[in-house]
């Protein structure tokens, strides 16, 4: 294990962590299961209004601004000089992009999204959100995301790989300790233990690009000077852009 589980940006929550897990751990063991994950549930949801609500207030200062760049489900990764977008405390805007986005039409000039894209249920949700940032930026304005490489794992578990995939598996990136097997670590690359929603090949996110009215949709190398260098291994980075006149 190389890192602390990365937690999703549809999950942060406000409460400190060892409080939450004192509440979780005596639901868990006061509840039935199903009933014990439908509140769960619950609560995070209602967590993820009330940050969002804030942040939709907080919103109205960009009102009539242009130019801006927005850095989407930053996490802990804020760009200076970005409007910095996450459902976190400490976040410039706590919003929820399953909504739309309290933003005005053609105020920024890129848009980047570095492994949020996957925590948004397919079709629905990532449609919306693909049309909001369509919305929100100028003409031939810039959308770049990021999100795990499919194509390598699934190569790998085929045997058409060179065993790197699962080497890092093992050494680079956050795996709990019951995966044991290939298949383990497939399946937590799809699911992250329901956190993850969907998975990304360069195909399946282009033509969810099209659909949403972008255009030159090319796959892009790690670029040091605006991606973060501990996704560069294993991150499928695209960049596509918004027509000139539609």
């Amino acid at each position: 294990m190389a890192a602390k589980p990365i937690i999703s940006p549809l999950v942060k929550a406000t409460l400190p962590e060892g409080l939450y897990k004192s509440v979780d751990s005596s639901l868990r063991k006061s509840l039935p299961v199903g009933l014990y994950k439908a509140i769960r549930l619950l609560g995070k949801e209602i967590m993820l209004y009330r940050l969002h609500r804030a942040g939709v207030k907080r919103a109205k200062a960009y009102a009539g601004k242009s130019s801006l760049k927005f850095n989407i489900g930053c996490g802990a990764n804020r760009k200076e000089g970005w409007v910095n977008i996450d459902l976190s405390p400490g976040a410039e805007l706590s919003l929820d992009m399953r909504e739309r986005i309290p933003l005005p039409d053609g105020s920024a000039t890129i848009i980047y999204s570095e492994h949020f894209f996957h925590y948004l249920d397919y079709p629905d949700d990532v449609n919306h959100f693909l049309l909001e940032c369509y919305r929100l930026l100028e003409p031939d304005g810039i959308f770049r995301v990021g999100v795990p490489d499919t194509r390598w794992p699934l190569l790998e578990y085929a045997g058409l790989g060179d065993g790197r995939w699962l080497r890092a598996c093992k050494t680079e990136f956050y795996r709990p300790d019951w995966c044991k097997t290939p298949l383990d670590h497939v399946n937590y690359h799809f699911r992250a233990e329901t956190e993850h929603r969907y998975a990304y090949d360069f195909e399946t996110i282009e033509n969810a690009l099209a659909e949403a009215g972008f255009v030159e949709i090319d796959q892009s190398e790690f670029d040091p000077a605006i991606d973060t260098q501990n996704r560069k291994l294993g991150t499928l980075y695209v960049n596509a852009r918004k027509p000139a006149s539609d």
